[in-house]
């Protein structure tokens, strides 16, 4: 299973063959060096910890710097991240993933935090169309009814009520790789991914 943690750059587009314009997002995907390899002996599980760009060594602490150090790395990474390892999948640690671990054309899943909206209400929040809002009516934008006042006498769970909007773990699945740009580091994947410019995401097929 190949994975990276990349940076999200922004979104442009490009052309195919035919001419048809593509909008792509732009992330720049490691090098990511494998700081550690978990086997089932030791972690009952197999999985492979990689990182992803360097801490100033001022910030970086005592345990942060002894870690990097027992996987090969002289900093501490910004960024330490697992990925699943099949069975049959062979890797040493201090190997150095670059993002030519993808190819054109390949389908990847990209984790990451989508942007924070902060306290909204149900229009935004969930769509709502509201009440009437000519003539002064005061309450254009809220909820309506909670619910029957006499049976169950309390608002059901799950009522979509105002609330945080944003800011939480989103996956996007099945983006195509555009295209992999290896001097650059950067790949381009069709279709939008969750975050703002600089967000960290989670690349993996």
């Amino acid at each position: 299973m190949a994975g990276l943690i990349g940076r999200k750059i922004g979104m442009t587009r490009v052309f195919d063959d035919e001419g048809r314009a593509v909008p792509v997002t732009v992330v720049e995907a490691g090098p990511c060096p494998v700081v550690r390899l978990k086997t089932e002996e030791t972690d009952g599980y197999r999985a492979m910890q990689i990182a992803f760009g360097r801490k100033k060594e001022h910030r970086s602490t005592k345990a942060e710097l002894g870690h990097a150090a027992a996987g090969g790395l002289d900093y501490a990474p910004r960024l330490l991240r697992e990925f699943d390892l099949p069975p049959d999948a062979e890797i040493e640690q201090g190997t150095e993933l670059k993002v030519d671990v993808f190819e054109v054309g390949q389908r990847v899943n990209v984790v990451g935090t989508s942007k924070g909206r902060g306290f909204q209400g149900v229009v935004k929040r969930y769509g709502f169309a509201g009440r009437p809002a000519s003539h002064g009516h005061p309450m254009s934008r809220n909820p309506g009814s909670m619910g029957p006042g006499t049976d169950p006498s309390r608002v059901i769970k799950g009522k979509r009520l105002p609330g945080q909007m944003g800011a939480v773990r989103r996956t996007v699945r099945n983006l195509e790789v555009v295209r992999v740009d290896s001097e650059r580091n950067l790949l381009f994947l069709k279709g939008g991914v969750p975050g703002s410019r600089n967000d960290y995401v989670l690349i993996s097929n």
